[in-house]
């Protein structure tokens, strides 16, 4: 006899929406990293992910491989792909330059972003005096470009650099209401920050999908640096599973495998049908994560 619980389950990913993924990668530096970066694109593209993102180097130091990598990437694969943008260090008339490039170039979808200083993340935000003030600016200038499909950022933990909660949600309102379609957000390891942010975000009105990202861990120390610097936590339990696998890569991958299928599975039964995953480009658990919610190349 089937348990009951298992007849449930499986009524409920029966009945449960379509799953739309998307994956993130940045653009590479080296030929090495490159060879790694179409080979990932490549394994991932059989999935039909929604779109595929590359982000923009701070200061918009990477412009013209982004704009080469999603060009390629849509050309070669036929995946949608998205370029990221910020409006850092440059004016207006430089940024809608860029963005009548991607226009261009056939690309319809942007993350926009306010970006950080090339000094780093968490260094203060000085607008260039002729540039984009910030993200909600720079989402309105891209909508009276084109009629792009416009992500924006969202910080289940709260932006670093917001004063309280009221102020990071009327940012994040503002951007929405300057005409994005989604936010997608930071990384994020406790689910119930998530939730309670769209909490938050509903209550003060917000009805456009805000799309978790996760962060499958590929290594837990440059995962951990990284949270450290855009005020994202790490659990004291999370660490604990790590702790001493630094010199042990296959169990390093099978526990990392593990919890992002459990962030996954709490998130499926809160209702969530759309995820984005940041790939660092690297396809193998982003590929695990793809199979366990089942996802199949098309």
């Amino acid at each position: 006899m089937i348990d009951d619980n298992l007849r449930a389950s499986r009524q409920t990913a029966a009945t449960r929406p379509e799953l739309q993924l998307s994956f993130e990668f940045f653009p590479p530096k080296t030929d090495a990293m490159e060879e790694r970066f179409w080979d990932s694109i490549h394994k991932l593209a059989p999935l039909n992910p929604r779109f595929v993102s590359v982000t923009y180097g701070a200061g918009g130091t990477t412009r013209e491989r982004t704009l080469r990598m999603v060009s390629k990437i849509k050309t070669d694969t036929g995946v949608d792909a998205a370029a990221h943008l910020t409006c850092v260090g440059a004016s207006k008339d430089e940024v809608d330059a860029v963005i009548r490039g991607f226009q261009a170039a056939g690309i319809g979808r942007i993350v926009a972003l306010r970006g950080d200083p090339p000094e780093g993340i968490g260094r203060p935000f000085t607008p260039h005096p002729e540039g984009y003030q910030n993200a909600a600016d720079l989402v309105a200038g891209i909508r009276r470009i084109g009629d792009f499909d416009i992500s924006v950022a969202a910080y289940p933990e709260k932006h670093p650099q917001s004063a309280n909660w009221q102020e990071d949600i009327d940012n994040l309102k503002r951007k929405l209401d300057a005409g994005a379609t989604r936010a997608i957000t930071q990384m994020f390891f406790n689910n119930a920050d998530y939730l309670r942010y769209l909490d938050r975000a509903r209550s003060a009105g917000i009805t456009a999908p805000i799309v978790p990202g996760i962060q499958p861990i590929h290594s837990f120390k440059q995962i951990s640096g990284f949270a450290a610097r855009c005020g994202a936590s790490i659990p004291d339990w999370m660490a604990e599973r790590f702790a001493g696998l630094e010199d042990d890569p296959e169990t390093h991958a099978l526990v990392a495998a593990a919890i992002s299928a459990e962030q996954i599975t709490e998130l499926l039964d809160e209702g969530v049908t759309e995820f984005h995953i940041y790939t660092l480009n690297r396809s193998n658990l982003a590929l695990a994560l793809a199979r366990f919610l089942g996802r199949r190349p098309g």
